[in-house]
């Protein structure tokens, strides 16, 4: 997949998925503006990168839920390279807790990241889009629990349901002017914070009938195929990366 000079914008790539999306998209060919509200660890992570390709991977540090931040960053990299082909709202935060305790301060920040990022992400990025003759390429990060019910995850699972939902209805919105919109739903993954849970990679491997959890390669992959020229007929889809795991549902226990 060829993403020469096309300028891309992730958010949450600090560490584990979104940043292997950063890391393929610019051995692809990209300029990437790497996203993380961890200053420290978005500039960890593009050095890395850019030990490769040097100065193709750029920190935009902030939180990417904060609408003026959220314009900030995208009229930066209008600026700087004079388009923008390519958003990938990956960030998000996973807050468990009881249905019946759940607070409400939890509850709203939760859809403030999740959605709210995600959406006015969008929103920016396509109104710069609307204005280039190729159009571009939107891709949410959904997950396996918008589509399968997982303990104390109700307001989590509820956020990456709409997401999907967000997909489809821009289809009518965006489609005149060639942009695509779609969503990657990952289940299960080794990643930095999944490895620290005791068995986790033992227990995901046991129920996902592929027999391993996904690796951060498996989804990045698909979200490159996704945002590709390769993929422009493709939108308001939504791909389960799971090993299958959706399919038989088998719900994990003995995780500590």
């Amino acid at each position: 997949m060829d993403f020469k000079d096309k300028v891309a914008i992730v958010t949450g790539a600090g560490q584990g998925i979104g940043f292997e999306i950063c890391r393929l998209l610019v051995a692809n060919g990209a300029i990437v503006l790497l996203n993380d509200l961890d200053a420290e660890l978005a500039q960890t992570a593009a050095f890395k990168i850019n030990l490769n390709a040097a100065g193709r991977c750029i920190v935009f540090a902030g939180d990417s839920s904060s609408l003026d931040f959220i314009h900030k960053m995208v009229d930066s990299a209008v600026e700087r390279f004079g388009h923008l082909d390519v958003v990938i709202a990956n960030a998000g935060i996973t807050l468990y807790g009881d249905f019946a305790t759940y607070s409400q301060e939890a509850f709203f920040k939760v859809l403030q990241v999740n959605l709210g990022g995600s959406f006015f992400l969008a929103q920016a990025a396509s109104n710069k889009m609307k204005l280039q003759p190729a159009g571009g390429a939107i891709l949410f990060t959904s997950s396996v629990v918008g589509h399968q019910a997982l303990k104390s995850l109700a307001a989590y699972a509820m956020t990456k349901a709409a997401l999907e939902m967000l997909a489809k209805n821009l289809v009518i919105e965006l489609s005149p002017y060639k942009i695509t919109v779609n969503t990657v739903a990952p289940g299960a993954t080794l990643t930095e914070r999944t490895m620290l849970e005791e068995d986790y990679e033992r227990v995901w491997s046991e129920i996902t009938p592929m027999g391993r959890p996904a690796y951060v390669s498996d989804i990045a992959n698909t979200a490159l195929f996704l945002v590709s020229d390769e993929a422009r007929h493709i939108t308001g889809q939504s791909l389960v990366v799971d090993g299958g795991w959706t399919s038989v549902s088998i719900l994990p226990t003995g995780i500590k």
